[in-house]
């Protein structure tokens, strides 16, 4: 095989039925890991992290460069197949860990105002101030917020039952303030089947339309920064975690199935422990100036 990299990118299009995005990609990626291996076939691992290095010396972040690797390990899975090589190089070669970003939340003073809704108005405003609420005192995700349905609501205990990730069901609690906006809300409504929060038409409310009433209440609230529904659910665990709850328990709550995803909150404890230590100390603020 005269081209491996041609060969290659002629079966993405041919028999993968691969997009002209995706095979240009490809064509880029591989060119450029060719030129910097000379021959492709007899390349070896400690090439492909040459390669790599290369890339990072030029700046491009974790995510760039792993996509980079995929396409030299599908190159050579195509090749091994075809027995142009014996074994895939880039098979030993760890792709770069992402940087694990911290997670965006609000402030107590500014989650209370955007869940407080003093700006909204309308025939729709008693619901819109359950979705925040419910948002902000469970931690619900969207999806599981609009799926919510009457008979998962316990409103003496003031728990709510939540299908989430994997079908996985668990129990959350909600405080007296998100009670009160469930109470104006659904009244005496005497159904006990159907969706919790519902449009104008009667039907359950969309995904969409809850990112928009978050929306509102943001700007209602003069809050510049960009809040969406996930934004109050960071909102939810990080204010729990602050204020002394246990890791498992918030993990528990937010229907994570590892405790490694819950672990990111500390990080943003750490966070604000130092910011609060760099501004509160006098040491510190002498080392700084």
């Amino acid at each position: 095989m005269k081209e491996p990299v041609t060969a290659f990118l002629r079966h993405l299009e041919v028999e993968k039925h691969a997009s002209p995005h995706t095979i240009r990609a490809y064509r880029g990626d591989l060119q450029h890991f060719a030129r910097s291996v000379g021959v492709v076939g007899t390349a070896t691992g400690r090439d492909v992290r040459a390669w790599l290095a290369s890339l990072h010396a030029r700046g491009l972040d974790a995510v760039s460069v792993g996509r980079k690797l995929a396409a030299v390990r599908s190159l050579y899975r195509f090749l091994a197949r075809r027995g142009v090589v014996r074994r895939n190089p880039a098979r030993e070669v760890r792709a770069p860990r992402p940087a694990r970003k911290l997670v965006t939340f609000l402030p107590a003073d500014e989650a209370a105002a955007v869940v407080d809704a003093r700006g909204l108005a309308g025939a729709a405003r008693d619901r819109d101030v359950a979705v925040l609420e419910m948002l902000y005192a469970t931690g619900l995700r969207v999806s599981e917020l609009a799926g919510l349905d009457l008979d998962a609501l316990d409103r003496d205990a003031r728990t709510v039952r939540v299908l989430g990730k994997g079908s996985k069901e668990r129990m959350v609690p909600y405080g007296a303030p998100a009670a009160r906006a469930l109470d104006a809300y659904l009244g005496r409504r005497a159904a006990r089947s159907g969706p919790v929060f519902v449009n104008h038409r009667g039907g359950r409310l969309g995904v969409r339309s809850i990112h928009t009433i978050v929306r509102r209440a943001v700007r209602a609230a003069g809050v510049t920064r960009r809040v969406s529904p996930h934004t109050l659910r960071h909102t939810f665990a990080t204010h729990l975690l602050d204020h002394g709850a246990d890791l498992r328990m918030i993990q528990e709550l937010l229907g994570h199935s590892r405790l490694s995803t819950t672990q990111r909150y500390t990080h943003v404890s750490t966070a604000r422990l130092l910011q609060t230590y760099e501004a509160a100390h006098p040491r510190a603020r002498a080392a700084s100036s």
